[in-house]
């Protein structure tokens, strides 16, 4: 799969927006996700929190916990500074620089990579996360995308 671009990236976190986000929504989402991934047959952790309050967690088969402390980085981006985790990748990138010299942060806790996508609740703002880890970045992210756009587009 190939990189999505900035305006790609920024256009999906405009668009996948929540108007209502609650533990039933965590958890329909992460069995969603794990089904999905399943489909893909993707070894993957996924996590989703609110306000850092874990909601949903799975490990998949062949996931270690390695896959739990990318998680725990990729989230902390986000929190951080309020954009995906790829978005945050794609500016290091552009930039010529990493993370930790950009921002001044530890290269330990924060992970400018894919994977890591916000919670935002329109009107309002960022509110938690939906993060994937076990694939390479885009593929991560792109995981989350699909889900997301499944779940919030209106059936006709």
């Amino acid at each position: 799969m190939k990189m999505p671009t900035m305006a790609e990236v920024v256009a999906e976190e405009a668009t996948l927006q929540f108007t209502k986000f609650d533990n039933q929504t965590a958890l329909t989402i992460g069995n969603q996700l794990v089904a999905l991934a399943q489909e893909r047959h993707a070894a993957v952790t996924i996590d989703i929190t609110r306000c850092r309050q874990q909601l949903f967690h799975a490990a998949l088969p062949g996931t270690a916990i390695d896959n739990d402390e990318w998680l725990k980085r990729k989230i902390n981006v986000v929190y951080q500074f309020g954009v995906s985790s790829l978005h945050k990748q794609l500016e290091m990138t552009a930039q010529g620089r990493s993370i930790e010299e950009a921002s001044l942060v530890n290269k330990y806790q924060f992970a400018a990579a894919g994977g890591c996508f916000p919670v935002v609740l329109k009107d309002t703002g960022l509110i938690g996360t939906i993060a994937v880890s076990g694939m390479a970045s885009e593929e991560d992210h792109q995981l989350i995308v699909d889900e997301l756009t499944a779940f919030l587009t209106p059936i006709k």
